[in-house]
């Protein structure tokens, strides 16, 4: 019998803390969060104090339940979950449910942290318990019941205005707003021309650059010289002002230093992961995690080797320097050392100094002694990390920096800039990836070495070139740019960035290409609804502040319930005034022409479907003509040309050998090939813009024995068949599908009983909950018959328009569909990595 029963938050952590702990102590997993609020409306009661309805995680009751049992055999309850909000939270809904189940009588409570994995600090957290912090519970509650209020009150509204199964995030969507924003800034960006001039100046047979300084006694400017015709005069007079040569003017030499950067912080590992490693920020944290909750290395009991990794600390304990100092002093000598230890400050007025940064466990295991025992990833991840930390104790770097300015002839100068690296220091060890936006122009001549030269020495004039330039649009965000700049707007906290970004992915609201976002049309329009219709709850000032209510109460300065009372009388009432918006407010139409045989407009909209092409208007007699967008086409930047060329479908691609007419077209559920009144679906890199008469007849042969292999039984005069389905032999009449009982062979089912058993089985259910058709999660693949219905509930008709086109299968979906069957279809597709084992962490 154990008289301590340890909770921590993972398995492999429970494994290397029971080492550690001895028999005295049984350590269990709580395997991230136990307790969510009941999963619909209602779970916080907004007019009781904002009550909260809780309930069991269903796949982690199996762990709690080992948890109580355990706990009657023990006398003392050690909670060691994480040391943040998220950890402190965790422990407080244990705490509750053993409460609920009577499960605490007689036992001694505790709550005890470390911030790494080692022995030393596992025993001094066990000898140093405290009581759960009421504080960091109030500000993780503060934060998950605003993350309720916003998601619950705002998506069902983008259902219905947008799109079903979109989601609105506190925190979320000013993220989408800035790679929104960023994206039109890049459409609206209009190039300017300018021109370089340079000199190729020889020394020694040593040729150098040296760009055009000052001309005429003015200083050159970016956009001096702004045309060819302007840098072809400017070289002319130029030559003929120099002669061949160039006189040194001006000699500067100086001797500069640069420090190291400080040790990682979250923010600071995601954004270093990603330009050095290309590792996204769920990855770096899942690796980190790893390498937090330790592994067994060369025989050793299990270790840590890396300290907490959810942390905005830039501060290192004192043992730890202590370490690092010997560590550099054995490997590189006393003059890589500095006199005094270096201490960083956080910027962040919010950091909890009680943390340290992220660094090695133990200074003394480099990354050669370990990597055989890691993972590529972890091998990586702890080199970038150890030598960040050993850097931030070393030595400046001094550099010898000299710019020479050349004249050539009177007010005509050329400056050439280099620089000598005289002592590494830190850079020994570590440098600092650059920013996306420092200029290649800017790394050259930062690491450019210039001959030596003397004041009025004469040099030859190689040659004067031109260069001509545009200026350029910001880039679009990387994952590490878009770590910084929501630091640096203060938007939601670095631990919760790899699930932000997760989210953004996984709803579609982005695409990552060449490690740039790139926004949907959907994330566009969803932007454009919110910064037109709540544009308080996407401002970035609004959203940083109130990270900085949520962090008071954190620090025990205010209280949670006032705030949720401010924030939800503003919110509601905002959701209130907008619940009566068409969705023609909403999904704004772009006119991009004039169909030249209708005369009528083309015009490229978002409907329930996904973004399509239309021709003509609802007011016409005529109903008007639909068109999804094709995978790669976007709404803003469309063509009058490649919207007509969507009409093209359906295609007639002749007929099978049987005499059956074959036609390619685009329905609900996506691209297919159609023959007589059979449909075979088609996926890439079949086109049915594109595919063959021949390719199209392999598809109709390809499902026609596919079919021919799933059918067991068919019913003569009746739609019944018995089928093999990918979990199984099933009967269906085509509207309805029936188990068959385990103790039958379907082959030997009688038409009677699959009667039988049709009419005692629940209707299909489809699409968002109604009874009918599968819901299809993609938008790319919301085509042309999906987008009859886009205008249907906010067009003046109520109704669908029609297409002519009497090919397409029809959806097996009812006309109505209930809001909370909606709202369930929508809650079942979460975002990955919503446990605290998948960053969603909060410090």
């Amino acid at each position: 019998m154990s008289k301590n029963l340890v909770i921590v938050e993972s398995p492999a952590k429970a494994n290397t803390i029971k080492k550690y702990l001895g028999k005295d102590y049984e350590v269990l997993a709580s395997y991230g969060h136990v307790r969510d609020l009941v999963p619909k409306e209602g779970a916080i009661d907004v007019e009781h104090d904002f009550a909260m309805k809780y309930r069991v995680i269903e796949r982690n009751e199996k762990h709690v339940a080992k948890i109580a049992s355990a706990l009657k055999k023990a006398d003392r309850l050690l909670l060691a979950t994480d040391p943040d909000r998220e950890g402190e939270a965790i422990s407080w809904h244990l705490l509750e449910i053993l409460k609920e189940r009577k499960a605490l009588v007689d036992k001694d409570i505790q709550r005890v942290v470390f911030y790494e994995i080692t022995k030393r600090a596992v025993n001094e957290a066990v000898a140093n318990p405290r009581e759960i912090s009421s504080d960091l519970v109030d500000a993780q509650q503060a934060r998950r019941a605003l993350d309720y209020l916003v998601g619950f009150n705002l998506s069902p509204l983008l259902w219905r205005k947008v799109l079903p199964g979109l989601s609105a995030g506190r925190v979320q969507s000013p993220a989408l707003r800035m790679i929104v924003e960023r994206e039109d800034e890049i459409l609206a960006f209009k190039p300017r021309e300018y021109w370089t001039i340079e000199a190729e100046v020889n020394k020694d047979n040593q040729t150098f650059p040296a760009r055009l300084y000052e001309l005429n006694g003015e200083r050159v400017e970016q956009f001096t010289v702004t045309s060819a015709e302007q840098a072809h005069k400017v070289e002319q007079a130029l030559r003929a002002a120099a002669n061949g040569k160039v006189t040194v003017s001006t000699i500067e030499k100086k001797q500069r230093s640069r420090n190291p950067a400080a040790p990682f912080t979250t923010s600071t590992l995601q954004q270093e992961a990603s330009r050095k490693l290309g590792f996204g920020a769920s990855r770096t944290m899942k690796t980190a995690q790893q390498l937090f909750e330790g592994m067994a290395i060369g025989g050793e009991e299990n270790v840590g080797l890396i300290t907490y990794m959810r942390t905005d600390s830039v501060s290192l304990g004192a043992e730890a320097l202590v370490e690092l100092r010997e560590v550099i002093k054995t490997r590189y000598g006393d003059k890589a050392l500095p006199e005094q230890p270096r201490v960083f400050k956080t910027k962040s007025k919010n950091a909890q100094e009680a943390h340290e940064a992220v660094r090695p466990t133990s200074a003394a295991r480099d990354p050669q002694s370990v990597q055989k025992y890691l993972t590529p990833d972890q091998a990586k991840l702890y080199e970038l990390i150890w030598k960040r930390t050993l850097a931030c104790q070393m030595q400046p770097a001094i550099f010898d920096t000299v710019a020479i300015n050349l004249a050539a002839g009177k007010g005509n100068t050329f400056r050439a800039t280099g620089q000598t690296l005289v002592e590494p220091g830190f850079m020994a060890v570590y440098q600092e990836g650059t920013d996306d936006s420092t200029p290649e122009k800017q790394k050259e001549e930062e690491s450019r070495e210039l001959p030596r030269v003397e004041q009025d020495e004469a040099l030859e004039l190689a040659g004067v070139l031109t260069a001509q330039h545009f200026t350029e649009p910001p880039p679009r965000y990387s994952e590490a740019s878009l770590v910084k700049a929501l630091e640096e707007y203060d938007i939601g906290r670095p631990s919760t960035y790899a699930s932000i970004i997760s989210t953004l992915l996984y709803r579609e609201y982005v695409t990552l290409e060449n490690r740039r976002f790139y926004p949907t049309d959907v994330a566009r329009i969803v932007i454009k609804f919110l910064t037109e219709h709540f544009t308080q709850y996407v401002d970035y000032e609004f959203t940083a502040k109130l990270e900085d209510q949520l962090d008071a109460i954190a620090r025990g300065e205010s209280k949670w319930v006032p705030l949720l009372e401010d924030f939800w009388k503003q919110f509601k009432k905002q959701v209130d005034d907008k619940a009566n918006l068409s969705r023609e407010e909403v999904a704004q139409a772009r006119q991009i022409g004039t169909d030249p045989v209708s005369g009528k407009p083309v015009t490229v909209r978002m409907g329930r479907f996904g973004p399509f092409v239309q021709i003509g208007t609802k007011e016409d007699e005529e109903k008007p003509k639909f068109a999804g967008l094709r995978p790669g086409q976007r709404m803003d930047s469309i063509t009058l040309d490649e919207a007509l060329a969507l009409f093209v479908l359906p295609r007639d691609l002749g007929q099978t050998p049987e005499g059956e007419d074959v036609v390619a077209n685009v329905g609900r559920f996506g691209p297919y090939v159609r023959y007589g009144k059979k449909f075979v679906s088609i996926k890439p890199p079949d086109d049915p813009y594109e595919i063959t008469p021949e390719r199209a007849l392999e598809v109709i042969r390809e499902k026609q024995q596919a079919d021919a292999n799933r059918i067991i039984k068919v019913f003569e005069g009746t739609d019944i068949q018995v089928l093999n389905g990918r979990y199984g032999p099933y009967i269906t009449d085509g509207k309805k599908n029936a188990k068959i009982p385990k103790d039958r062979e379907p082959a030997s089912l009688t038409q009677q009983e699959c009667e039988e058993l049709i009419a005692a089985a629940p209707e299909k259910r489809g699409r968002f909950g109604r009874r009918g058709g599968k819901a299809d999660a993609k938008g790319s693949g919301r085509k042309a018959e999906g987008a009859k219905a886009d205008e249907a509930k906010d067009a003046k008709s109520e109704k669908p328009a029609k297409a002519k086109d009497k090919t397409k299968p029809k959806a097996k979906t009812k006309s109505k569909a209930k809001p909370k069957a909606k709202r369930k279809a929508a809650a079942r597709k979460k975002a990955p990595g919503k446990d605290k084992q998948d960053s969603t962490a909060e410090n």
